[in-house]
């Protein structure tokens, strides 16, 4: 898509597009609202700024539109509208040792008993031993640290998807 293909999308195509990269309904009508772009690169600067002037409340939202990291079973029944990028960008979990799956599973519960929303990666390109190993580094940190860097992995998530969007 092109970014005139973008600007002049039905809104409602445009909505659920930007939804797809961001699951914030807040984060998506601000970005509506910003639009037309001339450039992806303004796109991009404009997404980033836009995410950080969320709430926390917005970026729970978003939080939730993901599967967990492993739970590769939900991604089509859950997650239809993002399960291809959700699944290329969990690739690393397709080669994991069971044992490694078994401990993400456990890792993930407790992450989210401890910070009350899913364990949040930017997963391309690791591998599920890394993406372990940074739950487990995670897990070490109190509430608010853990809100900042959570909103830094989905502000990652967002832009490469945008980016793909893009392609």
């Amino acid at each position: 898509m092109t970014i005139h293909e973008l600007n002049t999308l039905p809104t409602e195509e445009l909505r659920q597009a930007l939804y797809n990269c961001c699951g914030s309904t807040t984060w998506v009508n601000k970005m509506i609202s910003l639009l037309p772009m001339e450039e992806l690169v303004e796109l991009m600067d404009f997404a980033e700024e836009q995410w950080f002037s969320c709430s926390e409340a917005d970026w729970r939202e978003a939080f939730s539109q993901h599967p967990r990291i492993g739970d590769t079973a939900s991604l089509n029944n859950k997650f239809p509208s993002t399960a291809q990028w959700a699944g290329a960008e969990q690739q690393g979990v397709n080669v994991a040792r069971q044992q490694t799956l078994k401990l993400l599973e456990e890792g993930n519960k407790t992450y989210e008993e401890k910070f009350g929303y899913i364990f949040i990666v930017s997963a391309s390109g690791k591998s599920a031993d890394e993406m372990l190993h940074s739950l487990n580094a995670r897990l070490q940190n109190n509430a608010a640290e853990e809100l900042t860097i959570a909103a830094e992995e989905q502000n990652k998530i967002t832009l490469l998807r945008l980016q793909k969007l893009m392609q």
